[in-house]
């Protein structure tokens, strides 16, 4: 019999897989310089962390199931909701900001489809303890810097305020249950169905008109004045929107000024309060959104002390698909690899002991299907292999081996003592 993978997952390849370790490395390398650690939590968590904020309708996205103590146990759909369980936890008396970052795999139960998947991964982090613009900028800085650093450039940054349309819902007399369901129409980007709830709402004619109009305020810092003139007479919602003209400010402060002031940022997710932005691949069609955050009040919702949040999430298969309708060079460049081949089976035991001195610094194989020497090399050149190093009698006997460059067909001894800086002196 034979078995196939699930519906909505994926294998990768060692060609793949090292393609995304190399993203991955870069993503952490990143978060790192700017202060974060890594955190780790559990693949699954109890079933009502998931729902605490996000509601029971979350469950049919959900992979859940009662486990054989019949508890309610859910995979994680996101890390946000646990990181900040461990934070309240574990970490609430440690000094902050706390920068905590992760990476790992999350699954929804979703119809699969190009750059949707029902195991998938995310990297992302969370800053803990700061309520100031700068902080939430850093935030945002860091995105668009570790995308920079991993090559890609066909990318939009688009900065919304989600308190500026929660004001706006409210003085139109919509409740806070009601504003998620608005909000989460805005995310979907149905507009129709939209259009319904407020009629359901009984909004006033021109509550409406102000809603969609700020929804349309898409563009650069002009849209700021744009929406200061619509929002004239609220009071509230005006102090939401100087609160983010402030993170714009201290934004360019981090050297960032591509961006786009997008007031339609909503987010899906109902914990957002403050400052959202979303960044979009232009290579990819309909899931072209590589990132997403924002501030969050969550601690409190999980039994801790309301604290100001702000985080992101990269969609790692999102951001990899990105980077390769772009052409990046996912790695290759970098790869230096050996193959210890001999000329005889006599010669064996020495290879191993060749292989194991140049492993200290390169990875390295040895031969150990015993081709003869013509094979061995094929072999090399039909996997990749850059270089061969040749174990053979007479070269032995001067304690040196012939370094082979597979791509331009060029040879040397080197000196099997020194055989770490030889080799180096060769290929770079």
């Amino acid at each position: 019999m034979e078995f196939s993978r699930p519906r909505g997952t994926r294998d990768f390849l060692p060609e793949e897989t090292s393609k995304r370790r190399w993203v991955e490395n870069i993503i952490r390398d990143t978060f790192e310089r700017y202060g974060y650690k890594e955190v780790q939590t559990p693949t699954f968590e109890h079933l009502e962390l998931i729902t605490a904020k996000s509601g029971d309708e979350i469950r049919a996205h959900l992979y859940h199931f009662k486990d054989k103590s019949n508890r309610d146990i859910a995979l994680r759909p996101e890390f946000t909701a646990p990181v900040m369980r461990l934070y309240v936890n574990e970490l609430q008396s440690r000094p902050k900001p706390l920068k905590l970052y992760y990476f790992g795999n999350c699954f929804r139960y979703e119809r699969p489809q190009s750059g949707r998947f029902r195991e998938f991964w995310q990297a992302g982090v969370e800053l803990i303890g700061s309520g100031y613009p700068e902080a939430e900028a850093e935030v945002i800085a860091l995105t668009v810097e570790t995308l920079k650093k991993l090559g890609l450039q066909e990318f939009e940054t688009h900065i919304g305020h989600i308190g500026v349309l929660r004001k706006v819902l409210k003085k139109s007399g919509v409740e806070e249950n009601d504003q998620n369901l608005v909000l989460g129409l805005i995310d979907k980007g149905e507009i129709e169905e939209l259009k319904n709830v407020l009629d359901e709402l009984r909004l006033k004619e021109k509550d409406k008109q102000l809603i969609f109009n700020l929804l349309n305020l898409v563009g650069r810092n002009e849209v700021i004045l744009k929406a200061e003139t619509l929002l004239r007479g609220n009071i509230d919602a005006l102090k939401e929107l100087e609160r983010l003209r402030e993170v714009l400010r201290w934004l360019k402060e981090f050297g960032v000024s591509d961006y786009h002031v997008n007031f339609g940022i909503a987010r899906g997710l109902d914990y957002y309060t403050g400052v959202v932005f979303e960044i979009y691949s232009k290579k990819l069609k309909a899931q072209k959104q590589i990132c997403g955050g924002g501030s969050y009040s969550l601690a409190e919702v999980f039994g801790g002390e309301k604290v100001a949040t702000c985080g992101f999430a990269f969609g790692f298969d999102r951001v990899v698909l990105a980077l390769e309708a772009e052409g990046v060079d996912l790695g290759a460049k970098a790869k230096k690899e050996f193959l210890v081949v001999m000329t005889g089976e006599s010669l064996l035991p020495k290879a191993i002991e060749i292989a194991s001195m140049i492993r200290n610094r390169f990875p390295c194989h040895v031969d150990l299907m015993r081709r003869r020497l013509g094979k061995a090399l094929a072999y090399a050149n039909s996997i990749g292999i850059p270089f061969v190093v040749i174990v053979g009698e007479e070269e032995l006997k001067e304690d040196k081996v012939i370094l082979r460059d597979m791509k331009t067909g060029s040879q040397k001894e080197v000196s099997i003592k020194n055989i770490e800086k030889d080799i180096l002196k060769v290929i770079e």
